[in-house]
């Protein structure tokens, strides 16, 4: 199995885990506010575990993934409620509530696939 499937496997499972298990009242009740501590929690969390998921595939920079993944998650997270917010959806009441929830994990999929395809690129050589 190569690095770069091995960091896929470990970031969506780290995704699910902080996303769901981990997360708690206090961080998905604030995320929607700007630099609110509970999503700056929640997007830390998601942030030190990727330098974790990094690390243990030894690839350079896990540091920086890790701040990127804090700063890119954050953000789209702080989106999507905001847009939520704006369009009135709501849990199992608007269909498209669930297309936005879609779009959310969506673009933190291809947050850890442009992290998987970079972590062997020869720019780190």
């Amino acid at each position: 199995m190569t690095a770069e499937i091995i960091v896929l496997l470990l970031l969506f499972t780290k995704h699910f885990v902080v996303d769901f298990p981990l997360q708690t009242r206090y961080q998905w009740s604030n995320k929607g506010t700007y630099l609110h501590p509970g999503g700056i929690l929640h997007a830390g969390l998601h942030g030190a575990c990727t330098f974790v998921c990094i690390l243990i595939v030894s690839a350079p920079f896990a540091a920086l993934f890790g701040i990127m993944d804090f700063v890119i998650h954050y953000h789209i997270d702080w989106l999507k409620v905001n847009l939520n917010k704006k369009l009135g959806w709501q849990p199992n009441t608007h269909e498209q509530f669930w297309w936005l929830l879609g779009l959310d994990q969506f673009l933190h999929s291809l947050t850890y696939i442009a992290f998987a395809a970079s972590i062997n690129n020869t720019f780190w050589d």
